[in-house]
């Protein structure tokens, strides 16, 4: 078991203001799985995602990432595992616009001060088809070529999981589904662990499993 979160809460206001973003929700993903979490806006799963990858905390309840109850590390040490252990891909690329392609995709393995594993990373770029786009600047690049390389960003530091928020909000139907193909193809490449939160059905297809949520609950 690579990711276990256990009856997660996060509430926000106080007595007949309450609102539960999340209810009670419990969720285990085992290593090289890619699961799609799907709810509608409002449903808590932009809130369950950050949860899971230490960017908020929950009221209460745990999660455990690679062997690690990250509920109980400091900011600073939660800032050092999320950098190394978990790669985050989001609906807005975020990537740097005075960096080119190869240069964006190992920026965190060097804030880390880490050795970058050519072979892998080259490899990653390969299977996301961005080998001749290595020295071109963001604005030179379509939305789904952004979105790639910021995949590859995610997966250059061989994190334990992968966490993608709506990674394809911002894209046409066709690279969308392009996109997440090769997402697929990589992640089963590479054994890599992902979860994915959309409100696209057609999307959430390509995932091994789909959990649903609503109202802050898993149903």
């Amino acid at each position: 078991m690579i990711l276990q979160a256990t009856d997660l809460k996060k509430y926000y206001g106080t007595d007949e203001n309450i609102v539960r973003a999340l209810d009670g929700v419990s969720l285990s993903v085992e290593k090289g799985e890619f699961v799609a979490i799907v709810g509608t806006s409002g449903s808590g799963k932009s809130t369950l995602l950050h949860m899971l990858g230490g960017l908020d905390r929950p009221t209460s309840g745990t999660v455990v990432v690679d062997d690690k109850d990250i509920s109980e590390l400091d900011e600073d040490a939660l800032c050092i595992f999320r950098r190394r252990k978990i790669g985050f891909v989001f609906q807005s690329f975020n990537l740097v616009p005075v960096l080119n392609v190869y240069e964006n995709v190992v920026l965190p393995i060097q804030l880390d001060g880490n050795e970058v594993d050519e072979e892998y990373v080259n490899d990653v770029i390969s299977v996301l088809r961005l080998t001749e786009k290595l020295n071109s600047l963001p604005r030179h690049l379509s939305g789904g070529q952004q979105q790639r390389v910021a995949i590859a960003r995610a997966l250059a530091s061989k994190p334990a999981i992968l966490l993608a928020d709506e990674p394809t909000g911002n894209l046409d139907s066709k690279t969308s589904q392009d996109v997440l193909g090769l997402m697929k193809v990589t992640g089963e490449r590479f054994g890599q662990t992902m979860v994915m939160i959309t409100h696209n059905e057609e999307i959430a297809q390509m995932a091994d499993r789909i959990v649903r949520i609503e109202d802050g609950k898993i149903v």
